[in-house]
């Protein structure tokens, strides 16, 4: 697959317009932050459109690649376990994503933390972006950032957002193995995709209805 500015900007794009659209059909309250999802998602990717296009401008450039390193590494490990969370309309399910939670919240703190030290950094490698951040060696960092993300979803009761959540983790392998240096953007790039997940699943609620 090619990444590119395009790319990223169709992919906003479309993603922020589905986004729009779930928010607008959510029908609780508990429901607007699962259905931010696929808007968030696509104001990342608009993001690192920018990144793309601002390499011959310092200043924007850093602003933007840090603005895109708050949302891959801080927003989600905590956003998307506490969106899970939030939707769970079972009591005792509802307890064991708690933990999922906590460690998400941990996760986005201590990052958020690295990514304030600096320097955070953007490069091309073949054709996509990889982010430089001054990360703690800790091992089963990643996988720690997995459990917060996937996991939070495989414990759910909803079909669709258990369908999410291992959709979200085959992307993992494929980014993992054959992205490696890009391995956030990839990821991320495919997460914003597969978000599209909640848009089909609103937009059928409502024609069903």
């Amino acid at each position: 697959m090619c990444f590119s500015p395009t790319a990223s900007f169709i992919a906003g794009g479309a993603l922020s317009v589905a986004g729009v659209y779930t928010l607008k059909h959510a029908e609780k309250d508990a429901q607007i932050p699962f259905a931010a999802i696929p808007l968030l998602f696509g104001l990342q990717q608009i993001v690192e459109g920018f990144v793309w296009v601002t390499f011959d401008k310092p200043y924007f450039h850093t602003a933007v690649t840090y603005a895109y390193v708050m949302f891959s590494h801080v927003l989600w490990p905590a956003f998307l376990p506490f969106a899970v969370w939030r939707l769970e309309p079972d009591a005792r399910r509802k307890k064991w994503l708690a933990p999922f939670v906590f460690v998400g919240c941990v996760i986005s703190a201590t990052l958020f933390a690295y990514v304030l030290q600096g320097p955070v950094e953007s490069m091309v490698v073949g054709r996509c972006i990889a982010y430089s951040v001054p990360l703690p060696d800790v091992p089963f960092g990643l996988w720690a950032y997995v459990l917060a993300t996937c996991g939070a979803c495989f414990a759910s009761s909803r079909k669709y957002v258990r369908v999410f959540g291992f959709t979200l983790f085959g992307s993992l392998g494929i980014a993992y193995w054959s992205y490696r240096e890009a391995f956030y953007s990839v990821w991320c790039f495919f997460a914003a995709i597969l978000s599209l997940i909640v848009f089909v699943h609103l937009r059928q609620k409502t024609e069903r209805a």
